[in-house]
């Protein structure tokens, strides 16, 4: 069990979260993706200076790794802006006007001016090779149970293109997504758990939402982490989409660190780093008749076979990092992203992969290495083979005194791997092309006027005046529903019945394989018009939900009639009701026909009358029975 606070665990949040506008943040698109895919382009990017002359090592990474790009995108969602073929537009007053929104709910101080910057991102996200931000509001705070978060900074910014497939140095991009407005809400390192971060997290999304103005779903929010213990370094760790893996990565990589030093201890105190040299070799003779799948592939390629050796490293290639992640794969990371090679082997972790102890001995002999050497091969081109062998030695000398500052991917199971050197301050320069906007006094009057209730007000208000219980009220408060149910208690439907079609019938449906996403508003509202009227029963609700999600295409009005869902009269249930007691009256006790009753005629009326008001109709009319 890891004590964070005697580790010194640090974590920043950077929560992005897409805006539901109309239209995107630098032009008049709308903010909805699609499928479709009319028009096709390519672009090579390369790193630019700073205007203080530096370049971002991030940026410089990029270019390294010798990838082009092909947009994919379709005209009703994408304009010349995205192309990079026409200048911006204004920045959209509507997103603007929800981040500031938001800086008010969380305290934060609005700029007197939002200047737009370019950030260069050269990693075919964008088609411009940066991205644009703005800060719109500084400091703030929200509260955690624990302790006092400040907010350091809220920004407004486009979305990024969507990756869709990957081709050798070919990557594709759809342009749908690029440009939607983003909101970052980025945290300072007050964080000290990993059950915080996701609390934390929680709390952000959370308000973001009381503002009705924020896409839900899939891909629509995407979390950050900024994270360090003492000794370590600040890494940030890059597209945690669910919550629930928010506090498993933060874990995972304070793990990491921990043992990465743990790791340097043992290398200093049993490797002399001076006796590692840098000699990369071709080894391809020593595997020229080998069976191994993995090194067959390059020599009937063509290709050669390099091999880099590790004095006195047997053993520390296997020492684990993260469950399922050792320090090997760490350096097969490096070699695969610096030197555009496939991974590594090492001979830590042989025999293996069809190479026999024979050819790890021929292998031993040919690079005058002894057993207590460990050696490190890759195959391909011999360019790449170097590169990608020299990243693994400079990552191995590294190991000797710090752990690098790095961006990291991270991937469902919470674990992370390498992805680039962390970017620096040469990235950031002003947009020429976007004027800067002045934030009024009367704007900020207005806005403070109109802040949304949180969330948590909105379940206390659903708890005391709706009489729901406060599970089903936090349900459908977090729904996507929230509009849609107070416009049904509004026509007059039941609260909880409101409340528990938008949120368990939806939700039992779709646990069974029901395609409730064909359900939309338009038919929600009629289910809930006729209930309010009177003219279907709850009961009948799940079948009816079913049928239409079913046949998306059709009307309430045909579901009812295929389902003989046509809605009885009260005069109709009490003729029922009289001939049941007719039949029973003198079998059955009086006290237990009620029940008897009820039971057959629910089977005969179900969904087409209300199951409370027929047990009324029963009892009144069995107490007129034993009256007389």
């Amino acid at each position: 069990m890891i004590d964070y606070y005697a580790i010194g665990l640090k974590v920043g949040l950077e929560v992005h979260q897409q805006l539901n506008t109309k239209n995107k943040l630098f032009c008049s698109c709308p903010t909805e993706l699609s499928e479709k895919e009319n028009i096709k382009f390519h672009r090579y990017l390369r790193a630019v200076k700073s205007e203080l002359g530096d370049v971002d090592p991030a940026a410089l990474f990029e270019v390294k790794r010798g990838r082009s790009y092909i947009y994919l995108c379709e005209h009703t969602n994408t304009c010349l802006v995205e192309m990079d073929e026409e200048p911006p537009h204004s920045i959209n007053e509507e997103a603007l006007r929800v981040a500031l929104m938001f800086a008010l709910m969380v305290n934060s101080v609005p700029v007197d001016e939002v200047h737009v910057m370019r950030k260069e991102v050269i990693d075919g996200s964008n088609t411009t090779g940066f991205q644009r931000t703005a800060v719109v509001a500084l400091g703030g705070f929200i509260k955690d149970e624990d302790s006092i978060i400040t907010i350091q900074t809220i920004s407004l910014e486009e979305d990024a293109a969507r990756k869709v497939d990957e081709q050798g140095s070919l990557v594709y991009y759809k342009l749908d997504r690029m440009g939607i407005p983003l909101i970052e809400i980025s945290t300072g390192p007050d964080i000290h758990t990993p059950q915080q971060a996701e609390r934390v997290a929680l709390k952000i999304g959370k308000l973001l939402r009381s503002t009705n103005m924020v896409k839900r779903g899939l891909g629509t929010i995407r979390q950050d982490l900024n994270i360090s213990i003492s000794g370590g370094a600040k890494t940030e760790v890059k597209g945690v989409q669910e919550l629930e893996l928010i506090s498993k990565v933060v874990e995972y990589e304070a793990l990491r660190q921990i043992n990465l030093l743990k790791l340097k201890d043992e290398l200093n105190r049993k490797i002399d780093k001076n006796s590692l040299i840098f000699e990369v070799m071709d080894v391809t003779k020593v595997f020229e008749k080998t069976n191994s799948r993995i090194l067959r592939k390059y020599i009937d390629n063509n290709e050669k076979i390099y091999a880099l050796k590790l004095k006195g490293l047997a053993g520390f290639l296997k020492f684990e990092l993260q469950p399922g992640r050792r320090f090997g794969t760490e350096l097969s990371d490096y070699a695969k992203f610096w030197g555009g090679v496939t991974g590594i082997i090492h001979t830590d972790e042989l025999p293996n992969y069809g190479i026999t102890n024979d050819e790890i001995r021929k292998l031993r002999e040919f690079m005058n290495a002894d057993e207590n050497d460990a050696i490190v091969i890759t195959g391909g081109p011999e360019e790449n083979c170097i590169e990608g062998l020299k990243a693994v030695y400079q990552r191995v000398l590294q190991a000797f005194s710090s752990i690098p500052e790095e961006t990291r991917v991270a991937k469902p199971d919470g674990t992370t791997s390498y992805a680039r050197p962390r970017p620096g301050s040469a990235r950031m320069y002003p947009e020429t092309d976007v004027p800067p906007i002045v934030i009024t006094k009367e704007l900020l009057d207005t806005l403070r006027n109109s802040l949304p209730k949180t969330l948590e007000e909105r379940v206390e208000e659903l708890v005391r005046i709706h009489k729901l219980n406060k599970e089903l009220a936090s349900s459908i408060v977090d729904s996507d529903y929230y509009e849609l149910y107070l416009e049904a208690v509004k026509m007059g439907v039941p609260p909880t019945i409101a409340a528990s079609t938008l949120t368990q019938i939806l939700k039992s449906l779709k646990r069974d394989g029901i395609p409730v996403e064909n359900l939309n508003e338009e038919i929600l509202r009629d289910l809930f018009k006729e209930l309010s009227k009177g003219l279907i029963a709850k009961e009948a609700i799940p079948d009816i939900l079913t049928w239409l999600a079913k046949n998306p295409s059709s009307s309430l009005d045909q579901a009812l009639k295929a389902l003989n869902l046509t809605p009885l009269s009260k005069e109709e249930v009490n003729k029922f009701i009289d001939s049941l007691i007719e039949k029973y009256k003198d079998t059955a006790k009086i006290d237990a026909l009620s029940g008897i009753i009820m039971k057959e005629l629910m089977r005969q009326i179900r969904g087409r009358f209300d199951g409370g008001e027929a047990k009324r109709l029963v009892d009144e009319r069995i107490k007129e029975l034993t009256s007389t």
